[in-house]
C-alpha cells in the first residue's frame, strides 16, 4: 500500500522560513516524481514545485522561484520543501503527492498518491 505522509508547516511571520517534509512508503522515489501543491479555500489546487526522483529535475511556479527549494533524499524515501522569505499570500494548505511520470509544469492530473495536507499560515 502506498502512503504519503507530510509533516511540518505552521504559523510564521512574513519573511520567515518553514520546511515541509514528505515521507513516502510503498514506492521508491527513484522511480517517482514528488510534487508540492497548495490550496486556498475556494481556489483550485495549484502546483508549487516538483522534483523528479529519476534525474533530479525540478520545477517551480513563478510565484515561489528563488524563495522555495525542493529536494529529495531517495535513500530515505523523503522529499522536502524549504520555504524562505514567506509572504502572506503563501498561506494555504500544502500537499505532497507522488506521480509515476514527470511533467514539465507539474500537472496535477499526473499525481496519484496524496498526503494529508498541512496548513501554512504567514502573518503580516
Amino acid at each position: 500500500e502506498v502512503q504519503v505522509v507530510q509533516s511540518g508547516g505552521g504559523l510564521v511571520q512574513a519573511g520567515g522560513s518553514l520546511r515541509l517534509s514528505c515521507a513516502a512508503s510503498g514506492l521508491s522515489l527513484d522511480d517517482y516524481t514528488i510534487g508540492w501543491f497548495r490550496q486556498v479555500p475556494g481556489n483550485k489546487r495549484e502546483g508549487v514545485s516538483c522534483i523528479s526522483g529519476v534525474d533530479g529535475r525540478t520545477y517551480y511556479a513563478d510565484s515561489v522561484k528563488s524563495r522555495f527549494t525542493v529536494s529529495s533524499d531517495n535513500a530515505k524515501n523523503m522529499a522536502y520543501l524549504q520555504m524562505n522569505n514567506l509572504k502572506p499570500e503563501d498561506t494555504a494548505v500544502y500537499y505532497c503527492a507522488a506521480a509515476a511520470v514527470w511533467g514539465r509544469t507539474c500537472p496535477i492530473e499526473y499525481f496519484s498518491f496524496w498526503g494529508q495536507g498541512t496548513q501554512v499560515t504567514v502573518s503580516s
